[in-house]
């Protein structure tokens, strides 16, 4: 299974994260929480921004506009990396330990 580097900024965490997965559920497999509601690519809760490198949405029509798809907005919880990438996700955190 091929996977590719995402590195968060401003944190400069790094994770790995294959084409099966969604960049949220790669990095929740790796211990880091990106904001989240819904989890189907309309709430925006999670928009980032990709600072470098590709990825493909899993729906045609994710709840960002044409404008903030020119600009590099993403929606993590429905984007699947196509190559290693740099997300600019300030609102991320490391999972709570129980």
């Amino acid at each position: 299974m091929a996977g590719h580097r995402v590195t968060l900024l401003p944190s400069g965490w790094q994770f790995d994260a294959s084409e099966q997965l969604s960049l949220m559920e790669a990095a929740r497999a790796a211990g880091i929480v990106l904001p989240a509601s819904c989890r189907n690519g309309s709430c925006r809760t999670c928009i980032a921004r990709l600072r470098e490198g590709s990825i493909r949405h899993r729906i045609e029509w994710p709840g960002i506009t044409p404008e903030e798809k020119r600009e590099g907005w993403i929606l993590p919880c429905v984007a699947v990396a196509q190559s290693d990438v740099t997300l600019e996700a300030p609102g991320a955190r490391r999972k709570e330990r129980a």
